[in-house]
């Protein structure tokens, strides 16, 4: 391990936001939705990602259109970044109109050899706070990878569940990337600048944002168990998605208070996995 990469550990930033109802309109557009929670409402579970966005100037920003790493994450050396997964713990919503407060502290840096090369994995938790009170805690974990290879096989296909009780197939086409990018503020050049992530990140096209596919399977356990209320989740990313695709969400309650959901790709992979508890 790079000594340079462990003093990152222990960092911190807080980042204060209105949980305005901007964003929620935003997103309950990009969902597909006719109307959108507004003022006083609860912010559904994974909207808190359109909120507390790390705007850097356009001088400070990196490469690939994320801030120049060095500032608050560590100068990770690797070029390509990647939404690895995460977990959440809702204690209780955030409230549209009110304000709210991110603690964010890195809390490992690991490097290791993958099959694809090198790797580093950095952890992020942040807790949200609002009203004095601990609404949401999330474990974020990003994953730096080595250049792509020319030639270099594709991830390992793995199949998704067989049993499910819920299914909902959709395109996401380069206009909805945008408007996510638009109402996350994200400027991460693989999700809208097709030379740059096909010449130099070297995948096959535009790729969906993890929390996008994340938001999406959140998405169908409300559709279609709007009873249920989610009190943890936790996200596995396995493949990138493809913008332009059909990508199928799918998902099942297990009997004992908890269930799962997932993201299947055009080629029939499981591109990310949800486990999920019930309150």
């Amino acid at each position: 391990m790079s000594e340079a990469l462990t003093d990152w550990v222990g960092r911190t930033r807080i980042t204060e936001d209105l949980i305005a109802p901007f964003q929620a309109r935003g997103m309950a557009a990009a969902l597909d939705y006719d109307t959108a929670p507004g003022q006083g409402d609860a912010l559904p579970p994974g909207w808190h990602w359109m909120y507390f966005p790390d705007i850097a100037p356009q001088s400070a920003l990196g490469a690939d259109g994320h801030e120049a790493r060095g500032e608050f994450l560590p100068p990770v050396p690797l070029p390509r970044r990647m939404w690895a997964g995460n977990r959440l713990v809702f204690h209780r919503p955030l409230v549209i109109g009110k304000k709210a407060r991110r603690e964010s502290e890195i809390i490992s840096v690991e490097e290791k050899t993958g099959r694809a090369g090198a790797l580093a994995f950095v952890t992020v938790r942040h807790r949200y706070v609002s009203g004095g009170d601990v609404a949401l805690e999330e474990w974020h974990d990003i994953v730096y990878r080595a250049p792509a290879e020319p030639g270099a096989p594709p991830p390992p296909i793995q199949a998704p569940p067989t049993e499910k009780q819920w299914q909902r197939a959709l395109v996401p086409d380069e206009v909805m990337l945008f408007r996510y990018s638009a109402v996350t503020f994200n400027g991460h050049r693989i999700h809208y600048d097709h030379p740059y992530v096909t010449g130099t990140e070297g995948y096959e096209g535009l790729i969906v944002h993890g929390p996008l596919t994340a938001s999406l399977l959140l998405d169908l356990v409300a559709r279609e168990a709007p009873e249920r209320r989610l009190s943890g989740v936790q996200f596995r990313a396995m493949r990138p998605v493809y913008a332009g695709r059909t990508l199928t969400v799918e998902g099942a309650a297990d009997g004992n208070g908890g269930g799962s959901a997932w993201a299947v790709d055009a080629d029939g992979a499981m591109a990310m996995r949800a486990d999920l508890t019930f309150a």
